[in-house]
């Protein structure tokens, strides 16, 4: 067979694409393993600092195994290849009493909803002319939502399948929390798509490229960062007036109001402190996952960590402009940043890895902010847990709605 007639099956659109949506799952699976694993280092550091410490600073790279005298530390950033290899190879111990067949099942339930919910995040604008999401669906928030629920099932099962009292507790203080925060999660994101007008995921980053983040009031219209670099002063001021409307300021309010309500109500979805109630450990002893071990324990921990990441990269992508950087114009084929030495036929891929590297790196910084609320402020009591959202967020979101309909009324009247 000929290259040609390779060429020629390969890129027929059923089979182009399958190859290429398989490229691109493997690609991004990849590199959330990764980033589940470091985010993983990253607590245990940013821990270590808050209280004074110093944290993992050892493991690096072995090279005394090579006859060298002294081992390379690298800050410790071999760490979590350490740890993956300490939970492989530790002894999968099943206590007696359990259902196995649940007890099994468990573990896997918790991990692979989160994984799923990457599918339809648009992690970039295009590279080498392929749209950068996996399943670009018009329902793509609802899709969020009906796969990231199923995760409670992981936890409920682990409770009851352990066959033991702490992991039981544990298992129903997680149904009654994420079935609660799911109501007022899902009713903050209503305001938006009221002011964009589609579930699709790409559209609402593209509505956010063109209008500006959802959560600033003011946004610079035409202003590129070939301006601000360029000297014009003029042009720079002019732009920052003509962006400024009361409509867009009035409209700031409700966005701002389901940012938090949605980024709170994330930290219980995730059962992340101050609302880690399923794996108390000083009430629970773990929780939930008390009675597993090795790579059992490991899919518990790995998909919480999973988790926070989907949960921020919904965030980025709801509320944060998604993989678009303010004052950069998308989609540039001609010049990068206006830099003579970039050749144009790079100036495409170039633009398309900046997209992907900003949607990561926007998810780092939420994922330290996760960290940062962890090692900071007390658990709540349960009763003032379950009272925050039924009797405050739900409330606050369910008016937000209606607040968000009154201004878009008033502004297009």
């Amino acid at each position: 067979m000929t290259l040609s007639a390779i060429a020629e099956i390969v890129f027929q659109p059923e089979i182009f694409l399958a190859w290429t949506s398989l490229a691109k799952t493997l690609g991004l699976l990849a590199v959330i393993l990764g980033l589940v694993s470091y985010t993983v280092y990253a607590e245990r550091k940013v821990c270590a600092l808050i209280q004074d410490r110093v944290g993992p600073n050892r493991v690096g790279l072995p090279l005394t195994l090579l006859g060298a005298k002294k081992d390379l530390r690298l800050l410790g950033l071999g760490q979590p290849i350490a740890d993956a290899l300490k939970l492989l190879l530790k002894e999968n111990f099943i206590p007696g009493g359990v259902n196995r067949l649940y007890y099994w099942i468990a573990p896997k339930l918790a991990m692979i909803p989160a994984i799923l919910v990457l599918a339809v995040l648009p992690f970039g604008s295009t590279l080498f002319g392929l749209p950068m999401v996996i399943a670009d669906i018009n329902i793509g928030v609802l899709y969020v939502f009906a796969v990231s629920s199923l995760g409670v099932y992981g936890i409920v099962l682990a409770g009851w399948a352990s066959n033991s009292k702490y992991p039981f507790l544990g298992g129903i203080r997680s149904s009654s929390q994420m079935i609660s925060y799911e109501l007022s999660l899902g009713l903050s994101v209503i305001p938006i798509f009221l002011v964009v007008g589609t579930l699709n995921l790409q559209d609402i980053v593209g509505w956010q490229v063109t209008n500006g983040w959802m959560i600033f009031p003011w946004w610079p219209k035409d202003l590129t960062f070939h301006t601000l670099v360029s000297g014009d002063w003029a042009a720079v001021g002019r732009a920052c007036v003509e962006g400024f409307s009361w409509q867009r300021l009035l409209l700031w309010i409700p966005m701002l109001l389901s940012f938090l309500v949605f980024l709170i109500a994330m930290f219980a979805e995730t059962n992340r402190l101050p609302f880690d109630l399923p794996e108390a450990e000083q009430e629970l002893v773990g929780g939930y996952h008390t009675e597993y071990s090795s790579m059992g324990f490991a899919l518990f921990f790995l998909g919480e960590y999973a988790a926070m990441i989907a949960g921020s990269g919904v965030i980025v992508t709801l509320f944060l402009g998604g993989w678009s950087l303010p004052f950069v114009p998308d989609g540039s084929a001609t010049s990068f940043l206006g830099l003579p030495f970039i050749p144009p036929a790079w100036a495409g891929a170039l633009w398309g890895l900046v997209n992907i590297a900003t949607f990561f790196a926007k998810i780092v910084a939420l994922l330290l902010v996760f960290i940062w609320v962890r090692w900071t402020l007390p658990r709540f009591r349960y009763d003032q847990l379950m009272k925050l959202g039924w009797y405050f967020f739900f409330e606050i979101a369910l008016l937000n709605i209606f607040l968000t309909a009154f201004i878009l009324a008033y502004v297009k009247g």
